[in-house]
């Protein structure tokens, strides 16, 4: 009898002395459970979201919150927990590690209003069918036979867009002509990009419908950016408050409407074709792979390829377009790098012939200076928002299962442990101590398309474009801003980090009038 009372004794006693025993080893700030140190400020029921709103992209309000409280901290959205990092010990850890972790995306509204309930894979969650279709892009498109395949829509495009831009300069040189040159890089990559996925091209003998899907797209990649009060309290959805996911809804039929009449445009085709058929796009390839019954891996055959379409449109021309605007304004705004960069255009390729691809390994400057507007101006500042599936650590801290992560890779870009002078334009910082620092997401410390599972897939052809029009651009024009002005370097919001103003600049010819003749 005395024995039981022991044993019974003993077992009510086991519990609390197990957790003196961890108390005492690992003390009460133990890491097994320790979160991430949370920003002071939040609100009953809404959390911290009230200060997430600004005039500010918002990689730069979560970037001085970094500067005050370090570059891990937590936050309440709404109904939500999330963690913010900035530092590359932290995002090394996440995208290795953890990286399986967190290769799903949240649920939000941008995926279900605008990505065709979540068929858009580059923001649908993580799974069979996000496998399924990353790999027939890579497949089918971004892989180098692929780009070779479609290489011709790239050169005609920009020879194109060379002749355009030269009909624009005065035939006896003498005299300078002013040009939007944003709008000339826009149009050139956006053309680019709809020729390479559905073979068609742009101007003014097209008609108005097709000409509408550049603006439906820039609503897309507005919306997407926007702050939507049901993503973080879902019950509040019923509101719609500020009527964003009207506007959502609104789009998408605007865009779908297009992308309905190029599809089928290419299925008449096929089908008039027959066994003759010819891809000559992406749109072709995938009607090619995808069956019309394809609902065993989640979407009927016109939904996957409508959806993959609009999200490589909106990631993949957007991304390009901005990065070389924010590369020639930082030219403009730094004329000895300018300089530099003619410079080793003259050098290595000369003023006899056009400047090609395989001239690449030979402009260090020059993607140098590719390199340093990334770090400076990330296509996509934020990491697109990743959701933890299971409980996991980052570093000492504990992140429970349904985190949600963003990777700050803004204010990554300017952590000053790795980069001196961080908010600089120095494209020899990438010659020197950062030589052999690449855009391929395994130097943590430089992540400008991300890294993991989830990276960009088109980082070798988006940064071989860029390269490649910044090339011709400077060795064949020479470039300056109207007056000597500044160029004005006030950053927009949205997905990506868009730059307000349009880049006026003045252009004139620089190499013999022959080559130029080449183009016509």
């Amino acid at each position: 009898m005395d024995l039981f009372k022991y044993l019974l004794a003993f077992s009510l006693l086991f519990p609390f002395l197990i957790a003196y025993y961890h108390l005492k080893r690992y003390g009460a700030n133990s890491t097994v459970h320790r979160k991430a140190p949370q920003l002071p400020g939040a609100l009953p029921f809404i959390g911290h979201l009230h200060l997430l709103r600004g005039q500010q992209p918002l990689a730069r309000i979560l970037g001085n919150k970094a500067d005050k409280f370090g570059p891990v901290f937590s936050l309440r959205l709404g109904h939500h927990y999330g963690v913010v990092i900035s530092s590359w010990e932290m995002v090394k850890e996440c995208f290795t590690t953890n990286d399986r972790i967190f290769a799903t995306r949240p649920t939000m509204s941008v995926s279900k209003y605008l990505g065709y309930d979540y068929a858009a894979f580059a923001i649908s969650p993580y799974g069979p069918y996000w496998r399924d279709i990353r790999k027939l892009v890579n497949l089918e498109l971004l892989a180098s036979h692929q780009l070779q395949k479609f290489k011709h829509h790239q050169s005609s495009e920009l020879d194109i867009c060379i002749r355009e831009l030269y009909s624009l300069c005065s035939e006896n040189r003498k005299l300078a002509s002013n040009v939007t040159l944003s709008k000339w890089i826009d149009d050139f990559t956006f053309n680019t990009t709809i020729r390479m996925l559905v073979g068609k091209r742009f101007d003014s003998d097209s008609s108005p419908e097709d000409l509408h899907i550049k603006e439906a797209i820039k609503k897309v990649l507005y919306l997407g950016g926007v702050f939507v009060v049901s993503d973080f309290i879902p019950s509040l959805e019923w509101l719609d408050i500020g009527g964003h996911l009207k506007s959502m809804m609104h789009t998408s039929k605007e865009v779908d409407t297009i992308l309905k009449k190029w599809l089928e445009e290419h299925v008449q085709e096929r089908n008039a074709c027959g066994a003759d058929v010819i891809h000559t796009d992406f749109m072709d390839a995938m009607l090619s792979i995808i069956g019309l019954d394809a609902k065993t891996i989640g979407y009927d055959r016109d939904t996957i390829i409508k959806a993959t379409i609009q999200v490589i449109i909106m990631t993949g021309s957007e991304s390009i377009s901005e990065t070389l605007t924010w590369a020639v304004s930082l030219l403009l705004n730094n004329p000895s790098s300018l300089k530099l960069a003619k410079e080793e255009l003259d050098l290595n390729v000369g003023s006899h012939r056009w400047v090609e691809e395989s001239d690449m390994k030979n402009l260090t400057y020059l993607q140098a200076i590719v390199k340093e507007t990334l770090r400076l101006y990330p296509p996509g500042p934020l990491s697109g928002p990743r959701e933890a599936t299971e409980d996991c650590h980052i570093g000492e801290y504990y992140i429970p299962k349904g985190t949600r992560l963003v990777v700050n890779i803004w204010q990554l870009h300017r952590d000053p442990r790795m980069w001196s002078e961080p908010d600089k334009f120095q494209p020899e910082r990438f010659l020197e101590e950062n030589k052999k620092v690449n855009v391929k997401g395994q130097n943590f410390e430089f992540i400008p398309f991300s890294s993991g599972r989830r990276m960009c897939p088109a980082v070798t052809y988006g940064f071989g474009t860029v390269q490649l029009v910044l090339a011709r651009l400077l060795q064949g024009f020479n470039i300056a801003t109207l007056d000597g002005e500044a160029v004005n370097m006030e950053e927009g919001l949205g997905i990506a980090l868009p730059k307000v103003m349009p880049v006026d600049v003045i252009i004139s010819p620089r190499l013999p009038l022959e080559l130029y003749y080449k183009h016509f």
